[in-house]
């Protein structure tokens, strides 16, 4: 048994989707709408007693925070191996995750995008220079790094765990209007890794949660 808890828009929850169906493994969904703050009800911090998505309950237990689910089912389900094999190459890649997960996504997701607003009193071109400013910083260093180790992917010629994070945060960035254009490497690979169907199946738009296309 394996039961995803996240949001259709969480770019979080899009990377472990990426990971589960690179994997091949079965999994329920349950959404939990982070507008109308789900996360938050006493039933869910439960589970994730940060109140955030994404959660991961299966047999062994309940995980949290998505670069520690998309490396355990890395360890639990080895085939295909998302980190390389070599110790170098394991650096890289998670080096690239947390480029992503750690210096880009924290800054720039729901919650601290409502402080913003609510806190600091930001208007809505404040809040989206905000935004473009730390996903271009981090993805100007993305896309040498992916100059350096990539052929075809962020690191090698197969996808790994970067490209779980790199494509939904091309999404998240493409959703806001930022300008992709000094990124030609990380556009070549997401349009690599859309017509993958792994990577297609977790696009937010098939999630049963998702918005109805008006």
């Amino acid at each position: 048994m394996i039961r995803l808890h996240g949001y259709w828009r969480s770019t979080a929850s899009y990377r472990v989707r990426i990971a589960l169906n690179l994997k091949g493994v079965d999994y329920d969904q349950v959404t939990h709408d982070l507008r109308t703050g789900e996360q938050a009800a006493d039933d869910y911090r439960e589970i994730a007693p940060q109140g955030l998505v994404p959660a991961l309950e299966t047999d062994g237990g309940i995980f949290t925070q998505s670069t520690a689910i998309m490396e355990w089912l890395d360890e639990v389900f080895p085939d295909p191996p998302l980190l390389p094999a070599d110790p170098p190459g394991r650096a890289q890649v998670r080096a690239m995750v947390a480029l992503v997960a750690c210096d880009i996504h924290p800054l720039n997701n729901l919650r601290v995008l409502q402080s913003l607003r609510r806190d600091l009193h930001a208007g809505d071109r404040a809040v989206n220079e905000w935004i473009a400013r730390w996903i271009g910083e981090g993805f100007a260093a993305l896309e040498q790094q992916v100059a350096r180790r990539g052929d075809g992917f962020c690191f090698g010629d197969a996808p790994t765990l970067a490209d779980c994070c790199l494509v939904p945060q091309v999404f998240g960035a493409e959703r806001f209007d930022v300008n992709m254009a000094p990124y030609p490497r990380l556009r070549e690979i997401t349009a690599r890794c859309r017509d993958l169907p792994a990577f297609a199946d977790a696009h937010p738009a098939r999630q049963p949660d998702a918005d109805p296309v008006a």
